[in-house]
């Protein structure tokens, strides 16, 4: 989640696209990620299973003249042993 965040922090958006386990159009991620400033991060809480993991976090976003603080519990899955990203689930 950690690499996730800052692979958003600095546009590095094929880092991404390599963490997930979906395809989407990623332009609209790079023009979010150009015109945000990623301020900070913390995990809530982490469940760690053999092949799935959740994880809660608050993001604090500047994005639109604005802090944008929100929290979301995201899926990760393992596949082939690297760690991905699903979905949100909340």
């Amino acid at each position: 989640m950690k690499s996730r965040y800052s692979a958003f922090a600095i546009g590095n958006i094929d880092y991404i696209i390599k963490t997930s386990t979906f395809q989407k159009d990623f332009d609209d991620l790079k023009a979010y990620s150009d015109s945000c400033e990623f301020k900070k991060l913390e995990i809530l809480e982490f469940k760690d299973g053999e092949n799935e993991a959740f994880v809660t976090f608050k993001a604090t976003i500047f994005c639109n003249h604005s802090d944008n603080n929100f929290i979301e519990k995201s899926k990760f899955v393992k596949i082939d042993n690297r760690w991905l990203y699903q979905e949100a689930l909340s």
